[in-house]
Parts: structure tokens; C-alpha cells; sequence
């Protein structure tokens, strides 16, 4: 009994160590570590730009819940499987990061963190996944496969909704970020909702004053929706979504007058006509491989926003924090606290506990779908 409370102890002071030094880029984060959940950061209404003048306050824990290795007896090995699964994945398709980090986002914004927007419609009901927003999502197959991989293990026992959270993290330190504790004991949801999609999601051309209230309605400070935005710096996006902004903004029949001349070339090299092409987030020109970092913020200051959202950053209060994170080495560092502290707030939005909710066999239908 000693021994484990000393390793509970160890666990919990390695925990804060990971969330404060999130500069420890570790690809193979394979174990959630402590009960630590983040509320609000100090008030960010006023203070300097200077990011040496930062600092944050660690208010009561509040976790839904969720506790550190749920499934240490009936799954030992499950993070495990769901990190060298995620890892497989990534080689074989960079891609799916940046998807799997999308479909987390777009999960936990409709009533939690449930595993919802991966369900299927039945019987001529609509899911998530056919509402507007979701429609571009990808990753599903990637969730499938790493379910099966653990159902093959402990079967009927880890949710899909622990599944995706574990795989999200874990895709972002592949790329490069920060990696931070996720607890777990989340269980899935029976029912998708397809109505509640429209307006609580921000479509990737959705302006800056919707992006900032979708998050705002979730508990969202200013300085953390920003932060969150930084998942932009990875990833694909298509060029429907910021077509009008090459050549006919606002019906003014020119380009987006915030958007670098420049960019407004590369963007039209790259998409050529063509809606559906795809253009890298990454905010250098095209062909360099450019992982996740503040590099993103940076290239918002010279007018290279691609969607809308993220140049309309550096209008109104929220610029202060565009070039906090802009701001070289510390820049880059204050980026990375702030965006792990937001991923586990993020991860504990509204799960379902307890006797809550079930555990698919497959993510994509409920439990009765499967008997």
C-alpha cells in the first residue's frame, strides 16, 4: 500500500512537471499522468504584452469525474496501444494528426467529450458527422482501426470517446507539440446530435466575432480561444473555404485587403479553380514540411491568415496575444504552456461518467446497434 501511494505521489508532481515544461516534445507519450484539470487563467483583461510578465494560477481541481489510469486493471496496456497505434497511423499518412486533433475539437464542442460526432446515422437519422461543419472532418477510419486494436486487447472496456482524447494528444506531440495529461474514464454517447451542430461549431470561413463566441459559450477565456487556434498551424484546409477571399471579398471584387499580396498568389497557385484543392496550414509556401508551433501567429502579423478567422486575430483586443506568441523563444514558450493547459480543459468538457453513457464495440454505432 505504501509503495503505491509513493507512485501516486510521483505520478501526480511528474504531471505538473509536464504541464509547465511542455517544451519536453516527447513522441512517445503513452501515459497520462495525474489528476490535473485547468479552469481560468489569471484575469486577462489587462497586464502588458511582455510575456515574461505572464504567469498562471492553478485553481480547484475539477475533473467530471475523470481520474488517472482508469484503466490500469482492466486494461493495463491501453494507452499504450492507442499511442503506437496513433504512431503507426502517422507514418503512414503525416495527415491523420491534424485530423484526429480536428475531430476532437469538433466532438467535445457538441455536449463533451462523448465520442457523438463519430456515430452513424440509423434509420434515416442524421448524425454529427452530416452537419455542415462536420462534413470536411476526416480520421474516422483511423478512431475504427485504433478501436479495434484495442478491442482485440481488453474487449468492451475502453470508451471511443478515451480513445479519440488519448489520440489527439498523442498526434500533436508527433508533430511537434506539447504533450499533457489526459484523464480518462470517459464513456460514449448513445445518440448523435445532428440539430445541435449548426451554431456551436465555427465553419472554417466563419468570421473572427463567431469563432470568438462558439468558444466563449464553452468556458473559453480570450487568451485561450487564441491559444486553441494555434491547431491551425497544422493541417490541410480546402479552397472553398477561402475562395471569396482571392478575388471577390465582400463583393468588392478584389481580394481580401488584409491578406498579403503575396499570399493572395500562392493561394491562387495552389488552388488554380479548383474548390476542392487543398492547401497546407502551415503557413510557409508550399513543399516545406512545417510542424505545429507559434510560427503560425508570426505569419498572421505579415497578412498571411488563410481562413478568415485567424487574420481577423490581429484586429481588436485579441492581437495582444497574436504577438505574445509571435514574440521569439519566450513567445514560442507561453504558446505552448498556454495551448497544454487549454487542450486539458478541452479534454474534461462535460464527459459522461459513471454509470453514464456505455462503450461501443465500434465507434461508429451504439451498443444495441451491435447486438
Amino acid at each position: 500500500m505504501l509503495g503505491l501511494l509513493a507512485r501516486g505521489a510521483l505520478c501526480f508532481a511528474l504531471a505538473v512537471w509536464i504541464v509547465l515544461c511542455t517544451v519536453d516534445l516527447r513522441s512517445d507519450a503513452t501515459r497520462s499522468t495525474a489528476v490535473l484539470s485547468l479552469n481560468d487563467y489569471e484575469d486577462d483583461s489587462g497586464g502588458d504584452d511582455d510575456p515574461s510578465s505572464f504567469s498562471f494560477t492553478f485553481p480547484e481541481t475539477r475533473t467530471g469525474g475523470l481520474v488517472f489510469g482508469f484503466y490500469d486493471e482492466t486494461c493495463p496496456d491501453a494507452e499504450e496501444l492507442v499511442s503506437s497505434s496513433v504512431r503507426g497511423l502517422y507514418h503512414a499518412d503525416p495527415n491523420v494528426a491534424a485530423a484526429l486533433v480536428r475531430l476532437f475539437f469538433h466532438d467535445c464542442f457538441i455536449h463533451g467529450c462523448d465520442a457523438s460526432v463519430l456515430l452513424d446515422s440509423v434509420d434515416g437519422r442524421k448524425s454529427e458527422r452530416d452537419a455542415g461543419p462536420n462534413q470536411s472532418l476526416r480520421g474516422f477510419g483511423a478512431v475504427e482501426a485504433i478501436k479495434r486494436r484495442v478491442e482485440a486487447a481488453c474487449p468492451g472496456t475502453v470508451s471511443c470517446a478515451d480513445i479519440l482524447a488519448l489520440a489527439a494528444r498523442d498526434s500533436l506531440v508527433l508533430v511537434g507539440g506539447p504533450t499533457y495529461p489526459v484523464l480518462t474514464g470517459r464513456r460514449d454517447s448513445a445518440r448523435s446530435s445532428y440539430y445541435d451542430v449548426a451554431g456551436n461549431i465555427p465553419g472554417p470561413n466563419a468570421s473572427y466575432t463567431v469563432t470568438l463566441d462558439a468558444f466563449a459559450r464553452r468556458g473559453f477565456t480570450e487568451r485561450e480561444t487564441v491559444a486553441l487556434l494555434g491547431a491551425h498551424s497544422i493541417g490541410k484546409v480546402r479552397c472553398r473555404f477561402f475562395a471569396d477571399r482571392m478575388y471577390n471579398f465582400a463583393g468588392t471584387g478584389a481580394p481580401d485587403g488584409s491578406v498579403d499580396p503575396d499570399m493572395v498568389g500562392e493561394m491562387r497557385a495552389v488552388c488554380g479553380g479548383d474548390e476542392e484543392a487543398p492547401m497546407e496550414m502551415g503557413y510557409y509556401r508550399q513543399g516545406r514540411e512545417v510542424g505545429f508551433g507559434a510560427h503560425y501567429y508570426a505569419k498572421l502579423l505579415e497578412g498571411r491568415g488563410i481562413l478568415r478567422a485567424d487574420q481577423q486575430l490581429t484586429a481588436g483586443s485579441t492581437v495582444r496575444w497574436v504577438r505574445v506568441y509571435a514574440s521569439g523563444a519566450r513567445g514560442e514558450e507561453v504558446f505552448r504552456e498556454d495551448f497544454a493547459h487549454a487542450m486539458v480543459k478541452l479534454s474534461a468538457l462535460a464527459p459522461l461518467t459513471g454509470e453514464d453513457g456505455q462503450v461501443r464495440i465500434s465507434c461508429f454505432k451504439p451498443v444495441d446497434e451491435d447486438r
